[in-house]
């Protein structure tokens, strides 16, 4: 890409396309487009056709999409394959239309079966069923980049797809009804940690500058009582029925996470991934999608006994068999991805540390909400 190039980020508020934005500027490249939803909806055609129109941008990274955990994905199916397949389709037929030089599509890993033989190759695509729980994300996520490939096939569009792993860092949701799993964990931990320490005025904080659903934005103004209650609801619990709230402190506080804990996940900082997107923009142009991870992945449990080192959590965890586990394991091969020559450049687990405390520091910075 030419640094004087009109590069539209879609998505640019998001974990990925803030990730983009960020990378882009300090490699030199600062004559970005946007699309603010207040001001064009993605979802509408003419709206982004008329965009594309007005702003004519030469290249495109698509990481415009509406992303959730298994229980946003179970919980609004409808909207979850509607919403990100217009997207997707406004955005690469526009794309087409006004001649944009070359388009990137992010994808996800969901997208392959869920029995996949590991670790996961990109030609594995569409060889079984799809894991039921983010079956319509997952559906949606194929058409786009089977779009792109038909898009290249048919009108010669310099159109390709990334798939990444499970992704984490700065700009990620925190709502507790909504989120990914590593981010939900951080949360959690942090606000067990706080009840542990009696600490209501932390949690109050946290309560009042993060949402902590899709429902309820976010609220300092709480009662005790009313946060004990919150937070029982999303599995933080005192243990000893007989803690009222004057004891201090809360010693036996536990932690229900969903699922066994036993599946595998696979975990890459967003900033790499930005890195490696546009590594792919500069040196990738062909037919199928490339895999974007680190090739190590740990088991759910491992992730959260990490997490709750790094955080600093004392209680017990308990793994709730009742709720589902998604997908047992998918690693990502990106054996295609390093013949091309990109790796990643620091440890998952530092990076962790680095974004429990950016989230611990931001509880005042709405840029983080």
């Amino acid at each position: 890409m030419e640094k004087e190039a009109k590069i539209y980020v879609a998505g640019h508020r998001g974990l990925v396309g803030s990730a983009i934005v960020r990378k882009l500027t300090d490699s030199g490249y600062n004559n970005l487009v946007f699309t603010p939803h207040e001001k064009c909806d993605l979802r509408n055609q003419q709206q982004v056709i008329d965009f594309f129109q007005k702003e004519k941008p030469d290249y495109v990274f698509l990481a415009a999409a509406k992303v959730g955990g298994i229980l946003a994905n179970s919980s609004y199916k409808a909207d979850f394959i509607y919403d990100n397949m217009m997207i997707e389709f406004n955005i690469i037929h526009s794309a087409y239309l006004g001649g944009v030089k070359k388009l990137l599509f992010l994808g996800s890993s969901c997208i392959y079966p869920k029995n996949c033989p590991q670790p996961i190759k990109e030609e594995y695509l569409l060889t079984g069923e799809l894991e039921e729980t983010n079956e319509p994300y997952a559906l949606a996520k194929i058409s786009g980049l089977k779009m792109c490939d038909y898009y290249r096939e048919q009108h010669g569009c310099d159109f390709i797809s990334a798939m990444p792993c499970n992704l984490f860092g700065p700009n990620d949701n925190y709502k507790l009804d909504s989120s990914h799993v590593l981010p939900a964990m951080i949360r959690k931990m942090h606000l067990a940690k706080c009840l542990e320490n009696n600490d209501f005025e932390a949690i109050k904080k946290d309560l009042g500058t993060k949402p902590y659903s899709t429902r309820e934005k976010h609220s300092s103004e709480i009662s005790n009582e009313e946060i004990l209650s919150l937070l029982s609801s999303f599995g933080i619990i005192v243990s000893n029925s007989e803690f009222k709230i004057q004891n201090s402190p809360f010693n036996e506080v536990s932690l229900s996470l969903w699922g066994s804990g036993k599946p595998y996940r696979e975990f890459l900082h967003v900033n790499e991934l930005a890195d490696a997107l546009i590594f792919l923009m500069d040196n990738y142009s062909d037919y199928g999608h490339v895999n974007v991870g680190t090739g190590e992945d740990l088991p759910i449990n491992e992730l959260a006994e990490l997490i709750k080192n790094i955080v600093g959590f004392k209680g017990r965890i308990i793994w709730d068999n009742t709720k589902p586990d998604g997908t047992y394991r998918k690693l990502l091969d990106i054996s295609k991805l390093e013949s091309l020559g990109w790796r990643k450049s620091s440890s998952t687990e530092a990076q962790i540390e680095n974004t429990y405390n950016i989230y611990v520091s931001s509880q005042t910075n709405s840029h983080f909400l």
